[in-house]
């Protein structure tokens, strides 16, 4: 199977051409070579792909013949990111969570009919 192709099968990217276009810039590697779209990947190969900063790595367990619902997929994967990487990630979701202050930035919905309400 292509690595672009696994990589949508197992939903580590949204639609097949992201997960193209990843494989195209070079954030995607097998077995710590950078490879093209059309790269056929075997059981037991590691893919190692840069997203949103972060660096994962995946072993291959199985091959599926089509895109994966989200409960079939540690059948066909196993995750082993480094625990660095996974507590960056964990830092990066909790800054995004914790960098707006209340009534900064754009207005809630009820703060917004408070202000039309006093501009009429």
């Amino acid at each position: 199977m292509r690595v672009d192709k696994f990589l949508w099968c197992v939903r580590k990217y949204k639609t097949r051409s992201l997960a193209s276009e990843a494989v195209k810039l070079n954030k995607v590697s097998v077995n710590n070579e950078v490879v093209k779209p059309s790269r056929i990947i075997k059981i037991n190969d590691e893919i190692q792909f840069k997203k949103e900063g972060i660096t994962y790595a995946i072993a291959v367990t199985a091959l599926p013949k089509s895109r994966l619902g989200a409960k079939l997929v540690p059948d066909y994967i196993k995750d082993i990111t480094s625990q660095e990487e996974l507590d960056k990630r964990d830092f990066m979701q909790m800054m995004q969570n914790f960098n707006r202050d209340k009534g900064t930035g754009r207005p809630t919905k009820k703060e917004r009919r408070d202000l039309d309400d006093f501009t009429e």
